[in-house]
């Protein structure tokens, strides 16, 4: 293309610049030789070496530009459903298992440098979009370390189930070979049923202060 340009730039001067010498008188007249053949392509592979370089870094400019807009979420960012929740403190730990009522709750344990973790995660995410009635929680264990040593978490990935006034069901480690126990302990603990009182403390950890029975809370109003 820059070829072709300079050829027709080239051509175009050559014929202004002859109507140019036919109006000039004999002893003015600028000479033939003036602009030879060698600096024609000269101009051309300068020319071609330009729009190259240009091309090449507008290239480049555009390949960063797409990567840049199309950044790709995380390992354990991908395929999250709305019933997946990043747990990043104690506080809202305590929080979800007190909103979740008697919801099923499935807590995971899990490091981003860890392979057995991102192998299981997107069986993890097809379970939580077959089970939209269940609460899952995603916890990083590298920014909980406190809260998951008072959990007694010591491998990953790690798994505990909680359920209303019942507090923690069951808690193993699970591997993507042995995900088959997550899905046993579904069917067990995802049952119908109707919890009497507030969720249970868990652990080290207490919810009596976020779960208040509506009871008090009457009586302390009253007051």
């Amino acid at each position: 293309m820059g070829d072709v340009f300079c050829f027709s730039f080239v051509t175009s001067f050559s014929s202004s610049f002859n109507s140019f010498q036919s109006i000039l008188p004999p002893n003015q007249r600028l000479r033939k030789g003036l602009v030879s053949f060698s600096d024609v392509s000269s101009v051309s592979g300068s020319s071609s070496s330009i729009g190259f370089k240009a091309r090449k870094q507008l290239a480049s400019f555009k390949v960063h530009a797409t990567v840049t807009e199309t950044e790709r979420p995380k390992w354990w960012e991908r395929n999250a459903g709305p019933n997946m929740i990043d747990v990043h403190s104690t506080q809202e730990f305590l929080n979800a298992l007190s909103e979740a009522g008697d919801r099923l709750v499935i807590v995971e344990f899990y490091g981003t440098w860890c392979a057995s973790c991102r192998a299981l995660f997107p069986k993890l995410c097809r379970t939580a979009e077959e089970h939209p009635d269940i609460l899952f929680l995603k916890v990083n264990f590298d920014e909980n370390k406190p809260m998951c040593k008072n959990l007694n978490v010591k491998v990953l990935p790690y798994f505990h189930f909680y359920r209303g006034a019942d507090g923690q069901l069951e808690s193993f480690s699970c591997s993507l070979a042995k995900f088959q126990k997550i899905k046993d302990a579904i069917v067990l603990h995802n049952t119908a049923r109707c919890s009497i009182g507030p969720p249970r403390g868990v652990g080290d950890l207490n919810l009596e202060s976020l779960c208040v029975p509506k009871e008090k809370q009457a009586e302390s109003t009253a007051t």
